[in-house]
């Protein structure tokens, strides 16, 4: 089995590639080859990993990738919501032009492989019905997520000319992400738990009203691999798939740090009103009817509180004081 990683480096490609290393084979067959490609090193130390550094964006670079040509494509580069708003051309470049890149190389080359590729329920713009019903019709709000949509558009349609086998899952927001903050809007999700576990304060840029629909890192990851090995043809044209969350408000967010790790961590938490991040997130989805991929076998998290407790098991370090 040769598999393909593209944005291999970040969180969810450094998760994914442990955990297939940990799983040893894929859709019943033993692992001999997995490329990590991303812009930058993806240092892993396993027989057959190779770190390849290719930006997806510059001319041949994609059918260079495809010389030989891997079982399984797992696609999960992209800029983050955030940074695609604040620069509309590298969103434009990185999201659409560098995924387009790829599909447009599996469509010339030989061999039809299964692709994965990591969508976002930034998909759904408002207004909402509640709960949204998988076949809500899309109309983004974002840069980030237009540039999403255009991306499934393809992979549905690549798909069903036969250049490749494609799914999509359009995953709940990542919480509790470890390491920095980075770029993305829904950052403050993961850092109004993540710093005051560390004893550090947190800032909270939106109400704690706000609901949205959430899933932890272990999750995410058997969401990828479970649509790498699903039977695509249960899915019939309709190639994209919501994924189930957990939805919550940031309020019972906060009241499940206090039932993890007490009052001391929740009065770390110091609203302070952004109303840039406000307005992005206002137009997105609060929660979602995910029957249709709960019968295919993706199963969420049991509860906020246990996105929390995972995050302590997976990726929590102790602060060095």
């Amino acid at each position: 089995m040769h598999i393909l990683i593209t944005g291999a480096a970040g969180m969810l490609g450094r998760k994914l590639t442990r955990r297939l290393i940990e799983k040893k084979t894929l859709r019943g067959v033993a692992i001999s080859r997995l490329d990590l490609v991303d812009i930058v090193d993806s240092p892993i130390d396993a027989e057959f990993c190779r770190s390849l550094m290719a930006d997806l964006t510059k001319p041949g670079v994609a059918a260079d990738l495809l010389a030989t040509m891997p079982d399984v494509i797992f696609h999960l580069a992209g800029v983050v919501s955030g940074e695609a708003e604040a620069n509309f051309e590298k969103g434009m470049a990185v999201n659409l032009d560098g995924t387009r890149a790829l599909f447009d190389a599996l469509r010339l080359a030989t061999g039809v492989p299964r692709v994965v590729f990591t969508s976002s329920i930034a998909v759904f713009g408002a207004p909402f019905p509640d709960p949204i019903p998988d076949d809500f019709h899309l109309t983004p709000l974002t840069s980030y997520g237009t540039e999403k949509l255009v991306a499934e558009a393809l992979l549905a349609d690549y798909s069903r000319r036969g250049f490749f086998d494609g799914v999509g899952i359009r995953l709940p927001t990542i919480s509790v992400r470890p390491g920095l903050a980075n770029a993305a809007a829904s950052g403050f999700f993961s850092g109004i738990i993540r710093e005051p576990l560390a004893g550090v304060q947190a800032k909270l840029p939106v109400s704690k009203n706000v609901r949205h629909s959430h899933g932890s890192p272990r999750t995410a990851i058997e969401y990828i691999v479970h649509a790498a090995e699903l039977d695509s043809s249960l899915l019939g044209s309709r190639r994209n798939l919501t994924m189930p969350g957990v939805s919550v408000t940031v309020g019972e967010q906060i009241e499940a740090l206090g039932r993890v790790a007490g009052p001391e961590a929740v009065a770390l938490i110091v609203e302070a009103a952004d109303p840039a991040v406000a307005e992005i997130v206002a137009g997105w989805p609060e929660r979602f009817d995910t029957r249709r991929a709960r019968d295919l076998g993706f199963e969420p998290d049991a509860s906020y509180d246990d996105i929390i407790r995972i995050y302590l098991e997976d990726d929590f370090v102790q602060p060095i004081n």
